[in-house]
């Protein structure tokens, strides 16, 4: 046994009565009101410019990506020596 349109009716009568006409019309205003704020902060929100990442700190005067190339050549360059014969 579900709400019935009379049902319905019945209850928004019974709220108009205890809320009375004023109150209930500025309360349907601040819902509207409410929900034009979030439609607007929604809209913000994608308009929002994206945030560059900082730039790479100094460790010791060097940069994190002078490091890693650092990193990298010395990888390499043991990869390329010989290594000594077992006798």
């Amino acid at each position: 046994m579900g709400l019935s349109l009379p049902h319905i009716l019945i209850l928004a009568v019974v709220a108009a009565l205890l809320l009375g006409g004023g109150r209930f019309s500025a309360l349907m205003g601040d819902v509207a009101k409410g929900v034009k704020n979030f439609k607007k902060g929604m809209a913000d929100e994608e308009n929002a410019p994206t945030l560059t990442p900082p730039a790479a700190p100094l460790i010791e005067g060097r940069t994190a990506a002078d490091i890693i190339a650092e990193h990298e050549r010395n990888k390499a360059a043991a990869a390329q020596k010989p290594t000594d014969p077992i006798a």
